[in-house]
């Protein structure tokens, strides 16, 4: 065993450091959100064949036939569902209208944009499930805008009044007589 000798150090003397270099910057970089106002503005529409490329063969699927009766059971346990787990969808969707229109085809009959962006997040499951309830993968799905007949009247005594008016117009002439306090 070899016992070293403690070097002594010349305090007098400079000493010459060691410099290190560094290859990366220290401060952070930037990083790009992957979003540019620009290029959104500027975005040309991509052709339909990228679409077309990434949608499923139906040919091959079953497609049992299924009735309306199945579609509104279908809707009435997704509505139920919803109200549980996700009130505001619930309430944004529970005015819609879902029809049978043809042997493979649904319309959907929704009041306003912005209920229907709230529809298309749980669209994919529900009509995914009930593909697979019905045994029918070529089902059809057609959205149309339906606001005059989807639209939720609130009804005051005065507008009730005036629809049983409209069927019995002698009780216009009894509220001139009477006048009945609607407010």
């Amino acid at each position: 065993m070899k016992i070293s000798q403690p070097q002594t150090v010349d305090l007098n003397k400079p000493q010459e450091a060691e410099i290190k270099k560094t290859t990366k910057p220290l401060t952070k970089q930037i990083i790009s959100t992957g979003f540019s106002i620009n290029a959104f503005l500027n975005k040309e529409d991509k052709p339909q064949d990228e679409e077309d490329k990434t949608a499923v063969k139906t040919d091959h699927l079953p497609q049992n036939h299924f009735t309306e009766t199945d579609l509104q059971a279908e809707w009435n346990l997704l509505l139920k569902q919803l109200q549980k787990k996700d009130t505001f969808v619930f309430n944004a969707i529970k005015s819609f209208k879902i029809i049978k229109s043809g042997e493979n085809q649904i319309t959907v009959m929704f009041p306003s944009d912005s209920a229907k962006v709230e529809f298309d997040k749980v669209s994919r499951e529900f009509f995914n499930h009930f593909k697979t309830r019905v045994h029918n993968f070529s089902i059809e799905i057609i959205y149309k805008r339906d606001v005059e007949n989807l639209k939720i009247e609130v009804m005051t005594k005065r507008k009730i009044f005036e629809k049983f008016v409209q069927k019995n117009p002698l009780l216009k002439d009894l509220d001139d007589l009477m006048r009945f306090d609607l407010t």
